[in-house]
This record gives C-alpha cells, sequence and structure tokens, in this order.
C-alpha cells in the first residue's frame, strides 16, 4: 500500500470557478492562467477543467507543448515570452503567442525567419518587473510590425496591488497603473484585469482577463473569503492518522519540544510533513480538520509527519483522513500563520505527493 497522502483535484470546481470569471469578463477574452504546473493542480486536469476558456496562459514552451499535447487547440500565451532564439520555431509550429518585454527580444526576431507570429508587448505600468515604459510601446509595436510575419495583436500589463483598495496610497495603486495605460485602453488595444482586478475592480476593462489563483479556487484577498467570491477550492490535501498516543500533562511533542501537553492529551500522528508541502514554519494551532471537527497542530513539523492534538475528537482514530486545506480548511489562512500566501502552499505540493482528480 502507497503512503496514504493525496491531492485531490476537483474538476467541477475548476468548471464552476471559470464560470464565475467568464461572468465578471463581460465578454472580454477569458485567458485561463495554468503555469506552474496550473498552480500545483495538474496541468492535465486545467485543460479539461478550463476547455471552455478562450485560451491558456502559461510561462514554459514545453508545457504549451504539453498542453497542445493533451489536445487543446485554442490559444496560448507565453506570459514571459520566449527565452531563447531556438524557441521561436516552435513558437510558430505550436502556434503559441508570447508576450514580448525586451528590446533584445525584438533583435532576436530581426534575425529570425518568420512566417506568421502572434505577439503581445508587455508594459510596464507600474510593478517594475517586465515590460516596455508607455512612452515606448509605440515605437515597440511600430519596431516589431516592420518585422514580415509578425502581427501585433496588443498589450499587456500587470497590477502590482489588485487585492488593494483602487486607489490605495503608493506608486503602483491599480488607479496609478490604469492612469499609465489609458493611452492604450482608449485604442481598445489593452489586455489588463488579472484574478484580483476581474472580481474586485470594475474599473479596469480593456479586451482581456488574465485569471490564475481564483481559477483554483482561492481568494486572491486572504481578508475576503472564496465562498463570498463564489469561488469553490479546487484542491483537497489529505493524508490519514498513522499513530495515536497518549501524552500526559507537561510532556512534550515533536522536534524541540515546542509544544507541551497543558492536560492529558491524545495526539495523532499524520502522514504529512514538509518534504510534501505542508510547510515547516507552520506554528502550532493551526487548523487541520478530521472526523467532523477541528484539530490543531501541536508541534513542530517534520519531514514525512506532523502531529495533532485529538483530544476533543475521540472519534478520530488510527485511519482517519485529515484534511491539510481544502473544503474545511483554508489555504490562504494556513498561509498567513506562517507568513506567505496561498499560492505557495498549492505550488509547493511534493511531486511524491499522488494527485489524482474527480
Amino acid at each position: 500500500m502507497s503512503r496514504p497522502i493525496s491531492a485531490k483535484i476537483h474538476l467541477k470546481a475548476l468548471e464552476h470557478n471559470l464560470a464565475r470569471l467568464r461572468e465578471a469578463a463581460h465578454g472580454r477574452t477569458l485567458w485561463a492562467v495554468v503555469k506552474a504546473n496550473a498552480y500545483g493542480h495538474g496541468l492535465e486536469n486545467a485543460v479539461k477543467g478550463f476547455r471552455d476558456a478562450d485560451g491558456l496562459a502559461l510561462i514554459e514552451v514545453r508545457e504549451a507543448r504539453r498542453a497542445r499535447e493533451m489536445g487543446w487547440k485554442k490559444r496560448i500565451l507565453l506570459l514571459e515570452g520566449f527565452f531563447d532564439a531556438s524557441d521561436i520555431a516552435e513558437l510558430q509550429a505550436l502556434d503559441i503567442e508570447p508576450v514580448v518585454h525586451s528590446r533584445w527580444q525584438i533583435e532576436l526576431l530581426k534575425k529570425a525567419h518568420l512566417t506568421q507570429l502572434k505577439v503581445h508587448i508587455k508594459v510596464n505600468s507600474g510593478m517594475n518587473r517586465l515590460g516596455f515604459q508607455p512612452a515606448e510601446v509605440e515605437e515597440a509595436a511600430r519596431e516589431l510590425r516592420s518585422i514580415a510575419g509578425i502581427k501585433v495583436l496588443d498589450a499587456v500589463t500587470h497590477f502590482a496591488n489588485a487585492e488593494k483598495a483602487f486607489d490605495a496610497e503608493g506608486p503602483a495603486s491599480v488607479a496609478r497603473q490604469l492612469e499609465r495605460m489609458q493611452p492604450l485602453l482608449d485604442r481598445g488595444e489593452a489586455c489588463m484585469a488579472n484574478s484580483a482586478a476581474a472580481l474586485l475592480h470594475s474599473q479596469v476593462q480593456g479586451n482581456g482577463v488574465r485569471a490564475g489563483i481564483v481559477l483554483y479556487g482561492i481568494s486572491p484577498d486572504a481578508s475576503i473569503s472564496s465562498a463570498e467570491l463564489g469561488l469553490i477550492p479546487a484542491m483537497t490535501l489529505t493524508a490519514r492518522i498513522i499513530a495515536v498516543r497518549e501524552v500526559a500533562a507537561g510532556e512534550a511533542v515533536g522536534y524541540g519540544s515546542r509544544w507541551r501537553a497543558q492536560r492529558p492529551s491524545r495526539i495523532a500522528v499524520v502522514a504529512c510533513g514538509y518534504a510534501d508541502g505542508y510547510p515547516r514554519a507552520m506554528p502550532d494551532g493551526a487548523p487541520t480538520w478530521v472526523a467532523g471537527g477541528f484539530a490543531p497542530l501541536a508541534g513542530a513539523v517534520s519531514m514525512d509527519m506532523i502531529t495533532i492534538d485529538v483530544t476533543d475528537l475521540p472519534q478520530a482514530g488510527v485511519g482517519s483522513d485529515v484534511e491539510l486545506w481544502g473544503e474545511h480548511v483554508c489555504v490562504n489562512d494556513l498561509a498567513a500563520r506562517c507568513g506567505t500566501i496561498g499560492y505557495e502552499l498549492l505550488c509547493a505540493v511534493a511531486s511524491r505527493v499522488p494527485v489524482s482528480s474527480d
């Protein structure tokens, strides 16, 4: 028997979340972002669950090739564009639309043998990672259109603070970035809305929506629940209890003896650890769900095991399934407890964890 831990991906939840974003898109092109192995959910599951999307958006040419091999026939957007001249031929062969974010990419395209390649221009509207400055976009577009075989589709940008108030303080609020993009918007040539912008800022228009974390049922703003946004978590990470022991008051549990029993306690050992993607930084008291109730983490996370306090859940025992995150345990809540975000937990599920879908 294999080790009793698994990640279950709920295809109906993926479909539901896509439909929710379709409503929010209001007729705009809807890109399903499936980078990082579909945020840990598996590219094959994403291809199935997002079959009604207008296109997929990802990072690597090899993942685009995989999507094509899985039967995806619609559009594919390469969010960071190509990384080397050797990528360009495959972009054309697979009908992939790369983002062009730097002059060096334009120079490589000038030297390439092109038949037809559709591209998007990346604009740095305030994030200060990739992209041309707004004032440089017109010249970049003119230079790209001068290359035989190139078709420029639009300009794309990314919001740095879309989960915050529209006009929040700072140099990269949604309002400030939108202002910088307005000339392109006026021409109907900008794809701007990410997950948070699509659901939280109706002021953000443009010709497309690139939906990421929300498609997997996770709120982009930890202060707003998934349910409030009409989303359903698409991943349930579950492991089983493999041992239960009685611990006397005053005794300690786990590495460093950080957790000490304040009363006679029942401690369950669960087959999940940081080598599976459950963060070692998770503090005592973090919730798990077992036998119809919450059981708090009790002791440091080990490589292959965690320990939870099931004193108040006498029905929990060896063989009981423990939800680490999913329907009852919010991944954003867990992430906040150890100083990170839900995205990281989902993407960090280890390859040794079996993944299935329903």
